[in-house]
């Protein structure tokens, strides 16, 4: 069984942050996911470079310090950031994980490459080695569908052209695009033949990950599946759940995060 976690944390904008990130610490700890991916993964400007451009109160190595604490160690980090969020933080993504990476993918997919700018997008990726083979994983954070500035048909078509097609490779995190409209940003994905985890799961909730009103969507009233896990090959995938959520565990962040164990990590 391979464990892969998505959450897009919304970091330090949440109220008992400090409560959440341990709420999340015992979830990984138990869980032992193989992989994870985060996004809104941020660090004050100010703060102090201890790890390359890692700074001192980056959210993911502050989870690392408290995992530590529950003597889970053994997981790298791959961080970088996209945009400066709300004036004081570098804002980025992040993949977690516990096998060895035999190499590190970071590159912009937005027609803008200005870091101040905040509709800057960029991915960060982990090829590792599993069961003798190599996987790739992507933490993705897209933006809209009908943004004319940042256009979600170039982001995915830059994306798409930036992976890494030699392995199978997977896109998890935060698309902005809710998998129940049709003809919009999800099926523009399905298009590229990525296929989603949820739809093979043997095992599946309603895969809504936000309610209500959020930071960019403003208006909205309905549920989103917008969290998603995506893989460039047929899976074996067992379960696809939502968590953190307040009914498999708290919530953490204005977004819930998704959990999918695949069978054997395996294609077929």
């Amino acid at each position: 069984m391979m464990k892969l976690l998505t959450l897009n944390c919304h970091s330090w904008q949440e109220d008992n942050q400090l409560e959440k990130i341990s709420i999340l610490s015992d979830d990984i700890a138990d869980k032992s996911y193989d992989v994870i991916a985060l996004q809104e993964v941020s660090q004050l400007i100010e703060s102090e470079a201890v790890q390359g451009i890692v700074k001192r109160d980056n959210f993911a190595l502050v989870l690392l310090e408290e995992l530590a604490k529950r003597d889970v160690t053994g997981y790298s980090l791959i961080w970088d950031f996209a945009h400066i969020g709300y004036d004081v933080y570098e804002e980025g993504v992040a993949i977690l994980t516990k096998h060895p990476v035999t190499e590190e993918h970071r590159f912009f997919i937005s027609k803008s490459h200005d870091q101040s700018y905040w509709k800057t997008r960029k991915i960060v990726g982990a090829t590792i080695s599993y069961g003798g083979r190599p996987l790739t994983f992507y933490s993705c954070h897209l933006g809209w569908w009908t943004d004319e500035e940042e256009p979600f048909k170039f982001q995915v078509d830059s994306l798409m052209e930036q992976v890494t097609p030699e392995s199978p490779f997977f896109l998890m995190g935060d698309f902005n695009n809710n998998a129940q409209v049709r003809e919009e940003g999800y099926d523009y994905l399905l298009s590229k033949g990525l296929l989603d985890t949820f739809d093979g799961a043997v095992e599946r909730d309603s895969g809504v990950t936000v309610e209500g009103k959020i930071a960019g969507w403003d208006e909205n009233k309905v549920d989103l599946r917008i969290d998603l896990v995506l893989s460039s090959k047929k899976m074996d995938v067992h379960s696809s759940r939502v968590i953190f959520n307040d009914v498999n565990k708290p919530v953490v962040s204005d977004h819930f995060g998704v959990e999918v164990v695949l069978g054997d990590g395996k294609s077929s």
